[in-house]
């Protein structure tokens, strides 16, 4: 009886990877034994940046949000702090954005933050 080899199946399985791999320099885009592990590493990476580029836009819009509200005469935590007092339920992403781009509607929710600040201290 003659050998079985799955031939077409495994073809297709490696030149799937390589095909992944096109726009790689040197063997890692021709070779399957080095396209492989430039497709593992490619993907570990993706998964793990991912979550680093969240981790990052946040760290951003925290220190604009910082440096708004520093313009302004308070802190960002008292700011976020006025924000639950006030309930204003904006994101830092939201505020961030109306913080460089429309001064006077930031001006106007930090006026909102710290009469709430002061109506709770009176309290």
């Amino acid at each position: 009886m003659p050998r079985a080899t799955n031939a077409p199946a495994s073809r297709e399985r490696r030149k799937r990877v390589v095909d992944a791999s096109k726009g790689y320099r040197g063997r890692r885009s021709k070779l399957f034994r080095y396209a492989k592990d430039a497709q593992m590493k490619a993907k570990y990476w993706a998964y793990r940046d991912r979550k680093t580029r969240k981790r990052s836009f946040r760290a951003l819009w925290i220190a604009r949000l910082s440096a708004a509200v520093r313009a302004q005469g308070i802190t960002y935590s008292r700011f976020i702090e006025g924000l639950k007092a006030a309930n204003i339920g904006l994101d830092r992403k939201v505020l961030s954005d109306i913080a460089v781009t429309d001064a006077t509607a930031f001006d106007a929710i930090v006026a909102q933050v710290k009469s709430a600040l002061a109506s709770k201290k009176a309290a």
